[in-house]
C-alpha cells in the first residue's frame, strides 16, 4: 500500500483517480484542487507519491513539484496531464518529476505507474521517454567544457558514487567521511548544477556516463 495524494482542479477526474487508487489498495491521504491547497496539504500528510496535474490554478504543477521536492526529497511526483507537449514534459522533469503520463492513459497504466514511481523508477507515457532522453543527451553534448568542471575533486567523486546507486551511508564508509559531510557535498553539487533533488542528480550523472567511472579504490 502506497500513501498517495491526488491534485487536479477537475472534480470528476480527481474523484475517479482517487477511486481507482483506493480500489487498488493504495491509501489516498489527501486531495487538492489547486497549487496552494496542494502545498498546504502535502506538508500536512507527507504522501509517498503525489499524482499531480500540471494545469492547475497557481502555483502551477511545475512550481508545486519543485517546492514539494525541496521540502521532502524522498517524495515522488507523478504528473498526470492532458498535455504531452515537449515543453511541458521537460519542465516537469527538470523540476524533479519521476513520472509523466498523459490523461489518455488507461487505469492499469496509471496504477502501474504509481507502483513503479513509489519504488523509485522513472515512468513515462510511451514516446515521451525518448523525448526526455534526447533532451538530456543534447544538453550533455552541448558545452565544450566538462560538465563536472565546476565541481571539486571530492564532489565529483561523491557524484560518481551517487550515480552508481550508493546510499549516503555507503559513500561515507567508502570515503571515510561523516554522513553529514557526504550530504553537504551532494547539496553543493545540486546547487552548482542547478538541480533540486537526488533523482535529478542521479539521472544527470548517468546521462554523462559517471556511473561507469566510479572509483573502486
Amino acid at each position: 500500500m502506497t500513501r498517495v495524494m491526488v491534485v487536479d482542479d477537475h472534480p470528476m477526474w480527481r474523484d475517479a483517480v482517487e477511486r481507482d487508487l483506493a480500489a487498488a489498495g493504495h491509501e489516498v491521504v489527501a486531495v487538492a484542487a489547486d497549487g496552494h491547497q496542494a502545498l498546504a496539504r502535502f506538508m500536512a500528510v507527507r504522501p509517498e507519491v503525489l499524482v499531480l496535474d500540471l494545469q492547475i490554478p497557481g502555483p502551477s504543477g511545475v512550481e508545486v513539484t519543485a517546492t514539494v521536492l525541496k521540502e521532502d526529497p524522498s517524495a515522488r511526483v507523478l504528473i498526470l496531464s492532458a498535455s504531452g507537449e515537449q515543453g511541458d514534459v521537460l519542465e516537469a522533469v527538470k523540476a524533479g518529476a519521476t513520472g509523466y503520463l498523459v490523461k489518455s492513459a488507461s487505469r492499469e497504466e496509471l496504477l502501474d505507474a504509481v507502483r513503479r514511481v513509489a519504488a523509485g523508477d522513472t515512468v513515462f507515457t510511451p514516446g515521451l521517454a525518448g523525448l526526455v532522453l534526447g533532451e538530456f543527451r543534447r544538453i550533455a553534448e552541448g558545452p565544450d567544457e566538462s560538465p563536472t568542471d565546476a565541481l571539486t575533486e571530492r564532489e565529483t567523486e561523491v557524484l560518481k558514487m551517487v550515480a552508481k546507486g550508493m546510499s549516503y551511508k555507503q559513500i561515507a564508509e567508502r570515503l571515510v567521511l561523516s554522513h553529514r559531510t557526504v550530504q553537504n557535498h551532494v547539496q553543493n553539487t545540486l546547487r552548482k548544477l542547478q538541480m533540486n533533488n537526488r533523482v535529478q542528480l542521479t539521472r544527470w550523472a548517468i546521462e554523462h556516463g559517471l556511473d561507469d567511472d566510479a572509483s573502486d579504490a
